[in-house]
């Protein structure tokens, strides 16, 4: 029940912070982003009626869609978002005033806010829907990947962009999408556990090894690879540390081979004994 409540609550955030981020920044400012808010703005010209009513509408129609071509399953999981997104843009419309502000600012903006509602909504598992139902039509249908057909769908959307209000309007736009991509990376993945991955190669792996497991209390895993230039075999010792702990590994494996080559490279997430949970050493 708990989950179910939480799952509940994030998708009620996410539309609201989509819909702030529609209806404050992007329309009152003709931000052309992706999604249906930029469709909605370069409808308006040739549709008499409002881009919030063009936004529920095209939400509704892609999740009718969506629903016959994807399934129950589909349907699911982008129902609550169907429901509540249009309400929200109604409120936000009728309680919130619109701000008239730089568009480059409008398009940061809209899409810290927007991202973070989007990016709240993917960490559980859910979906927005909207112009992401007709890239997953094409993929069921055609095998065409779904990461292609969203690049060609904003392509277009861009495009006719370009074609209606010109070019200052699509890179204001292209910085509201880029934006929106940070947001949603960062939310998606807070509270992960941001650590290092370190590949230490050695002839001295195993003793390495030893030391980091008696001082640091970190596990390490010892394989297997050959040289490129000479065919020689290596033992290479791959350990993952936080950030911490680093410059301590550093100190400890020099204090056993001083001429170690090591690869460290940044990790976002890491779940495991003494990373998603507390070690039981």
């Amino acid at each position: 029940m708990k989950t179910y409540l939480k799952d509940f609550l994030f998708i009620l955030i996410g539309n609201f912070l989509l819909a702030i981020s529609v209806v404050v920044f992007i329309l009152p400012n003709d931000v052309l982003s992706a999604g249906l808010a930029g469709i909605a703005i370069l409808l308006h010209p040739f549709v008499p009626i409002s881009e919030q009513v063009i936004i529920t509408i095209l939400t509704y129609v892609f999740f009718f869609f969506g629903w016959l071509t994807l399934g129950h399953k589909f349907a699911a999981e982008t129902l609550l978002s169907t429901i509540f997104y249009p309400i929200f843009l109604f409120v936000c419309t009728k309680y919130m005033p619109p701000v008239i502000i730089d568009p480059i600012l409008a398009a940061l903006y809209s899409g810290l806010i927007g991202g973070a509602g989007i990016g709240l909504v993917m960490r559980i598992g859910g979906s927005t829907g909207g112009t992401d139902i007709p890239p997953l039509i094409v993929n069921r249908y055609f095998g065409v990947d779904v990461s292609v057909c969203v690049m060609v769908t904003d392509a277009l959307t861009i495009a006719f962009g370009l074609w209606i209000y010109g070019l200052e309007k699509v890179l204001i736009g292209l910085l509201a999408v880029y934006t929106t991509g940070i947001a949603i990376d960062k939310i998606v993945t807070f509270g992960g556990s941001s650590s290092l991955s370190v590949q230490i190669i050695s002839p001295k792996s195993k003793e390495i090894s030893s030391l980091l497991q008696k001082e640091l209390h970190r596990g390490a895993t010892l394989f297997k690879a050959y040289g490129g230039f000479k065919g020689e075999e290596k033992d290479v010792l791959l350990i993952v540390v936080s950030k911490r702990q680093y410059s301590r590994l550093l100190q400890l494996v020099k204090e056993v081979d001083e001429s170690a080559f090591m690869i460290t490279t940044e990790t976002n997430e890491v779940h495991g004994e003494g990373f998603s949970f507390e070690s039981r050493i």
